[in-house]
């Protein structure tokens, strides 16, 4: 049976059959002895997104150590709040984070993942949907997408499954806390699993 530690958009950990491509972790164990999730859901404002297998590391999903997470991809990651591990991650990392001191990237991005709802910053006060990054999440309707391009692709634990025209009068909850669209929004490309790619031009 799937433990409980696959993670959707908005954060939340659900049990499901599908791994995704990328780990990650809250900072230390949040699991209980016999791997199941209570109340708490991260072990300190350290928020990761890691590779999937690095080196020859091995670890249990719920072990001694930490609470592994899994994420369809690297998109979904930052949506729920991961930024790049600095271990396994280390030019990924520096570039996302530029000239930012991690403890203080990480407390303010705390902030912003406990706030409700999450709002964009005022850099993007205004703008239309199209006028997001691209690597953006929103929930509309309790489904989850990622703009990519002119399309909103919808998401699942096993991948992107449909594309929607954006447009751009469309209500939407941003689910990409505000320090990661800046980041975003500077450049930075994050990972996608293989079935975004589909409705590329």
């Amino acid at each position: 049976m799937p433990l409980q530690n696959r993670v959707a958009p908005d954060g939340s950990l659900h049990a499901v059959a599908a791994r995704g491509t990328m780990l990650g972790n809250r900072g230390g164990r949040f699991h209980r002895a016999d791997k199941t999730l209570g109340y708490r859901r991260w072990s300190s404002r350290h928020w990761i997104c890691c590779e999937l297998h690095f080196k020859t590391t091995h670890h249990d999903a719920m072990g001694k150590g930490y609470t592994s997470l899994f994420f369809l991809d690297e998109v979904t990651a930052l949506a729920a709040g991961h930024r790049p591990c600095f271990f396994c991650r280390r030019t990924e990392a520096k570039a996302f984070l530029g000239g930012d001191k991690v403890g203080e990237f990480d407390r303010k991005l705390h902030l912003e993942r406990t706030a409700t709802p999450r709002v964009v910053t005022s850099a993007f006060a205004g703008v239309t949907v199209l006028g997001l990054p691209d690597g953006t999440m929103f929930e509309s309707t309790g489904t989850f997408f990622a703009k990519r391009g002119n399309r909103f692709l919808r998401w699942s634990f096993g991948g992107y499954a449909q594309a929607v025209e954006i447009m751009p009068a469309m209500q939407v909850k941003v689910l990409t806390p505000p320090s990661f669209l800046a980041i975003l929004a500077r450049g930075y490309q994050p990972r996608w699993h293989r079935t975004a790619l589909q409705w590329d031009d």
